[in-house]
């Protein structure tokens, strides 16, 4: 996995190098010391894994995860135990609180690429349809036929015009790998196929499903990104 560490202290960037350096999988790609140095890696290199603080200057971490809608694994790195739970809800990996034990790490480290093995072996990408796994087997998927993919936990419930599919996956995971094959989250919960689309009012997104009206949220993060795309008729 190829790693980064988000960190405004040198000596956190110290003592995780140390732990990276053991372990074989992982490939530490860019010490980035605040938010917007990790935003602008992350968007430039294939970045899998991020080790994240908290307590940044200009940008919390927690901010910083809300604020992107594409993120690599997050791994949160801090001194601050009362922000558990709310990195848990954003789908953290794991959260170690420094200073930060060789076990604990290597704990997370196990966490962390038995999702990206679950992640990348549960998808196969083709030109116009992908497999993925179901019920014990693998389920192909026309693109076209594809209406909107709903998160739910770890797992993705796909919708079509035939019913659903669902399958353990994360909507990050899921998001990167059909990104060029005319699909687009507009909410923390919901990627749609962008063909599909019918309308938009207001705060919503608007497809027929089996001959009906279908509502789907957009995200406020997600909403600039999404009109923008309309403006320049990518939609």
């Amino acid at each position: 996995m190829n790693v980064i560490i988000v960190d405004d202290e040198p000596l956190a960037h110290e003592v995780l190098e140390t732990y990276i350096s053991k372990v074989s999988n992982l490939n530490l790609i860019k010490n980035c010391y605040n938010a917007l140095e990790a935003k602008e890696t992350i968007q430039n290199e294939q970045v899998d894994l991020m080790f994240l603080d908290i307590q940044m200057p200009q940008l919390t971490g927690l901010e910083f995860v809300r604020s992107m809608t594409q993120l690599p694994l997050v791994i949160f790195t801090t001194a601050y135990a009362e922000y558990a739970l709310e990195s848990y809800e954003i789908d953290a990996v794991d959260y170690l609180v420094k200073p930060i034990a060789l076990e604990q790490f290597l704990k997370a480290i196990n966490k962390a690429q038995d999702r990206y093995d679950q992640e990348n072996e549960n998808i196969q990408i083709g030109d116009d349809y992908f497999f993925v796994k179901a019920d014990k087997k693998l389920v192909k998927l026309f693109y076209n036929d594809i209406l909107y993919i709903e998160g739910l936990k770890d797992y993705v419930i796909i919708r079509t015009n035939n019913g659903r599919v669902i399958t353990l996956q994360t909507m990050k995971s899921l998001e990167a790998k059909l990104a060029n094959k005319n699909f687009k989250r507009v909410h923390r919960s919901y990627i749609l196929n962008k063909t599909k689309i019918k309308a938009l009012l207001g705060n919503v997104v608007e497809i027929m499903e089996g001959g009906k009206e279908k509502h789907i949220p957009i995200g406020k993060n997600y909403r600039d990104e999404l009109f923008e795309e309309i403006h320049r008729k990518k939609i």
